[in-house]
């Protein structure tokens, strides 16, 4: 969350929010928050009610391509409980939750169907990035910073 704050606040991104140490803080519980609900939608409550399991699981062979897309078809495609795969509900339902939540305690200019949206596009954004970090990290970290 610190990271998050820090980067939005450079950016001046929500000048309402203005800067200093409130500012900070303002920035601050706002990314922490959206990270608890984000966190909690999309790994606990929505899984819960699907069966889904909302883990990445890399694939860990084949070309950068072919990885990369399998990377990003597990944001719209996942594991059940039970193993056969199904549209990703945990990811997508719940990054639009997290999204919806966020109208709650974001300024009034930041709120509405457009920011709700925006901020829905950025959790899936992110998620995607996510899952390719994760892919490869495992080769960055055996092949780059030569450890096991």
């Amino acid at each position: 969350a610190g990271i998050m704050a820090s980067q939005s606040m450079a950016l001046n991104t929500y000048p309402e929010l203005h800067h200093g140490a409130a500012g900070y803080a303002r920035y601050y519980w706002r990314a922490f928050a959206d990270q608890a609900s984000g966190a909690f939608f999309t790994e606990a409550f929505v899984p819960v009610l699907t069966h889904e399991d909302p883990r990445y699981f890399t694939l860990g062979h084949g070309n950068v391509f072919h990885r990369i897309g399998y990377s990003l078809s597990r944001v719209i495609l996942t594991p059940t409980d039970s193993g056969r795969i199904t549209f990703n509900f945990s990811e997508v339902l719940g990054n639009g939750m997290e999204a919806g939540v966020a109208n709650m305690y974001y300024p009034p200019q930041e709120r509405g169907l457009s920011k709700t949206a925006e901020n829905w596009g950025t959790g899936i954004e992110s998620a995607a990035l996510n899952n390719i970090v994760k892919e490869f990290w495992p080769d960055i970290r055996k092949k780059v910073l030569r450890r096991k």
